[in-house]
């Protein structure tokens, strides 16, 4: 499974960065999963210019991060949707 998050990564805190959240759910609930990065910052509009997040777009058809990947090819965007699909889905 992998995660594409912002430069952050999963770094900051979870109750505050999306892409923390993402990834603290899904270790919470006993996940293992690799991080791939993207280019560009929401807040910083301009950072996003040309072609940094064509991938995102083609995974998920949207450009902001986090997406979770899962194994089976299945697309989970946005934080919220990520953490409750870990608590509903803990690694066996």
């Amino acid at each position: 499974m992998k995660l594409y998050t912002c430069g952050q990564k999963d770094s900051g805190p979870a109750a505050l960065h999306p892409c923390a959240k993402a990834a603290v759910a899904l270790r919470d609930a006993g996940h293992q999963f690799e991080i791939e990065t993207v280019g560009g910052y929401k807040l910083l509009f301009w950072t996003r210019r040309g072609n940094v997040r064509d991938k995102i777009k083609e995974i998920s058809g949207q450009t902001d991060v986090p997406v979770l990947v899962l194994d089976d090819d299945t697309v989970i965007s946005g934080s919220g949707k990520i953490a409750r699909w870990a608590k509903e889905h803990p690694a066996s």
